[in-house]
C-alpha cells in the first residue's frame, strides 16, 4: 500500500518543505486508518518513503539507503532537514549529501551541524556556495570543530593571511580539511621549506592548488628533490608547478609523454629546456600533445627545436585558437596586407585583445573574410612559403 503512495507522492511532490511533509504525514495518516496502527507498517517502507518525499531521493536510491539505515521516529530527520533548507541547502543539495552519508539525518542539528555552519559562514561563504561546498563532500560535515576544521585552517590562514584567499584554498580543494596536521600538513610544509621554497610561494600554492599540501610526505620530498636536480629554482613559482605537474601523473603516463616528444625528435636536454619554460606542459594530454606537435611539423613546417623555446603552445586549443589565427594570417599574407615573415609564435601566444587588435580590426575593411577566418569557418590550408621570422640561432623568447 505504502510503495503506491510513494509513487503518487513522487508526481506530485510539492516545492516546499512544509507541504511536503505535510503530505507525508497525510500519506502515513492514510495508511495508519487502513492498517489500524503507524507500528504495523513495514519500516523499511517508512524509511524509503521519507527518504523519496523528504530527502529527494529516487524510489532506487532510497531503498538501497533503506539496508543501510532505519527511521523510526521523523522527529530528527525534520530537524536536521529544516536546518539544512533555511541555510540555503536545495533539495539537490540535501539528496546528494544524504545519498553519501545517510546518518547525517541522526545527527544533533544543534550541538553538531549548526556550528560547522555558522563557523563557514562567519568566514564569509555565501549561502549558496556554502551549501555547495559542504555537498559536494560529507566528511566536511562529519569532522570535529574544535579539534579538526579549525586548527588546520589557522595553520592555513598563517600563509593566505585572509578569509578570503582561505575561502579560495577551499573552493579549490577541501581534501586538505582532512588531513592530519602533525603527519601531513605541518610535514610538507618542512618539506618545502627545506628546499628553500619561500613562504609567499607556499601562501601562493595553498591558494591555488592546496592539494599539493596532501600529498603523502615520501611522495613530496621524492617529487621536490626531482624538481631540485632538474635546476628549478625554488623561488620562481615555476618550482611548485612543476611539482605539481609531476605529482598528479604516474611515471608511466609521464614517460609516454616524454616519448611522443622523443617521436618528434627532441633530445632530453630540449625537453628538460621546454619543461623549464612551461612546467604545465606535461599536464596536456598525450593525445593533444602529438596532434599539436603533428600540426606544428606538418602544417605549419616548424622545426620541432623552435617549437621547444615556446612550450606554451601545447597549452592552447588547436581548433579554437591555433587553426583560427593561422587562417587569419593565411588571408591576410594571400592578400599581401602583412609579410609572410611574420613570427607565427608571437601571433599564437599573444592575448585575444592584442591578436584582435593587430591581425584582425585592423584589416576587416580591406579583407571582410577576416572574421569567418577567426571564428573557424574558414578552413586552414597553409601557407605558401612559410619563414618563422626568426634568424638561425636567434633565440626565440617565450611570450607569457
Amino acid at each position: 500500500m505504502l510503495r503506491v503512495f510513494c509513487k503518487t507522492l513522487l508526481i506530485t511532490k510539492s516545492k516546499d518543505s512544509k507541504s511536503r511533509h505535510a503530505l507525508f504525514l497525510r500519506t502515513i495518516a492514510s495508511i495508519e486508518s487502513t492498517s489500524g496502527n503507524l507500528g504495523s507498517i513495514d519500516q523499511n517502507d517508512l524509511t524509503i518513503s521519507y527518504l523519496m518525499n523528504l530527502c529527494g531521493l529516487p524510489l532506487k536510491a532510497a531503498t538501497s539507503m533503506a539496508q543501510k539505515i532505519r527511521i523510526e521516529t521523523t522527529e530528527r530527520p525534520d530537524s536536521v532537514i529544516e536546518l539544512l533548507q533555511t541555510n540555503g541547502f536545495t533539495n539537490t543539495h540535501i539528496a546528494n549529501l544524504i545519498t553519501s552519508f545517510p546518518r547525517l539525518l541522526f545527527a544533533d542539528p544543534i550541538k553538531t551541524l549548526k556550528p560547522k555552519i555558522e563557523f563557514f559562514q562567519s568566514l564569509g561563504f555565501s549561502r549558496s556556495h556554502l551549501a555547495l561546498f559542504l555537498s559536494s563532500d560529507q566528511t566536511i560535515l562529519r569532522r570535529s570543530l574544535q579539534k579538526k576544521i579549525i586548527p588546520t585552517l589557522n595553520i592555513l590562514k598563517t600563509f593566505v593571511h585572509t578569509n578570503e584567499n582561505l575561502i579560495s584554498a577551499l573552493k579549490q580543494s577541501n581534501r586538505i580539511l582532512g588531513c592530519s596536521i602533525k603527519r601531513i600538513l605541518e610535514p610538507n610544509i618542512a618539506t618545502l621549506r627545506r628546499f628553500r621554497v619561500p613562504d609567499s610561494s607556499i601562501s601562493r600554492m595553498i591558494i591555488h592548488q592546496p592539494k599539493l599540501l596532501t600529498l603523502s610526505v615520501w611522495r613530496l620530498k621524492d617529487v621536490a628533490a626531482v624538481v631540485n636536480n632538474m635546476g628549478f629554482d625554488p623561488n620562481r613559482c615555476s618550482f611548485i608547478i612543476a611539482i605539481f605537474s609531476i605529482s598528479v601523473m604516474s611515471k608511466q603516463k609521464w614517460e609516454r609523454k616524454r616519448e611522443a616528444f622523443r617521436s618528434f625528435g627532441w633530445s632530453d636536454d630540449e625537453f628538460l629546456l621546454a619543461f623549464k619554460l612551461q612546467p604545465m606542459i606535461m599536464l596536456t594530454s598525450e593525445k593533444k600533445l602529438v596532434k599539436l606537435m603533428d600540426f606544428f611539423v606538418n602544417n605549419l613546417h616548424l622545426k620541432p627545436s623552435d617549437v621547444v623555446r615556446s612550450p606554451s603552445l601545447f597549452l592552447l586549443s588547436l581548433e579554437k585558437r591555433i587553426i583560427p589565427r593561422c587562417s587569419v594570417l593565411q588571408v591576410l599574407m594571400s592578400k599581401g596586407l602583412i609579410e609572410k615573415d611574420v613570427n607565427i609564435f608571437s601571433a599564437l601566444i599573444c592575448n585575444k585583445q592584442s591578436f584582435e587588435k593587430r591581425f584582425v580590426t585592423r584589416y576587416e575593411g580591406e579583407a571582410p573574410e577576416l572574421i569567418k577566418a577567426y571564428e573557424g569557418e574558414l578552413g586552414f590550408l597553409g601557407f605558401d612559403s612559410f619563414d618563422t621570422g626568426v634568424e638561425d640561432g636567434e633565440r626565440i623568447k617565450q611570450i607569457n
